[in-house]
């Protein structure tokens, strides 16, 4: 794995952080489509809460195909994630974003993961946003793939063997979202 040798907060540092495997766990059937299907996983309201105290923004960026696919609607998806963040909140913790892609895996647009679509919309949304101290948290090789193409730093959820490879997209593993944040809180 590569490791940039300075890792920095500064008052452009942005969380990115993918949804399902990072902050709540994944179904049997692919698809989180309502209230019912999310679970939070372990520690990640509480390290949402730090976190909120660490980045000058956090966003979700999400690619959510079962609404490309009809399996639920734009609006079933919003409701989701406005409860979701309302969740977080409630918590003390806070999502300033959550970008979503409805296109299946076969579309390959401009805003699926791995393009760089939805960090280039919450950098104009947020211009204050500076890639190179930011941080892509996720669980796939395509969250890695995207946090690499936007210059951010890479930090892997889990151990998926497809995930780390190729491993120089990785620049830090950990088992899960709040073993990062308090690894980047003593920065």
């Amino acid at each position: 794995m590569r490791y940039r040798t300075v890792w920095r907060l500064t008052a452009g540092s942005a969380l990115f952080l993918d949804r399902d495997g990072v902050l709540n766990r994944c179904v049997d059937t692919g698809y989180i489509r309502n209230r019912e299907d999310f679970a939070f996983l372990p520690g990640v309201l509480s390290a949402l809460r730090e976190a909120a105290v660490l980045f000058r923004h956090i966003f979700v960026v999400t690619n959510q195909p079962a609404v490309g696919k009809g399996l639920m609607t734009d609006a079933e998806l919003e409701s989701l994630h406005t409860w979701m963040c309302d969740e977080i909140a409630r918590h003390g913790g806070r999502i300033d974003r959550v970008y979503s892609c409805p296109d299946p895996k076969e579309a390959g647009g401009f805003y699926r993961k791995p393009a760089v679509g939805m960090g280039l919309r919450a950098q104009k949304e947020f211009p204050a946003v500076v890639f190179a101290d930011s941080f892509m948290v996720g669980d796939t090789r395509t969250d890695m793939a995207f946090g690499h193409r936007l210059g951010m730093h890479t930090v892997l959820i889990g151990d998926s063997p497809t995930a780390l490879a190729p491993p120089c997209l990785v620049e830090r593993r950990h088992d899960g979202l709040a073993a990062f944040i308090n690894s980047i809180a003593t920065i």
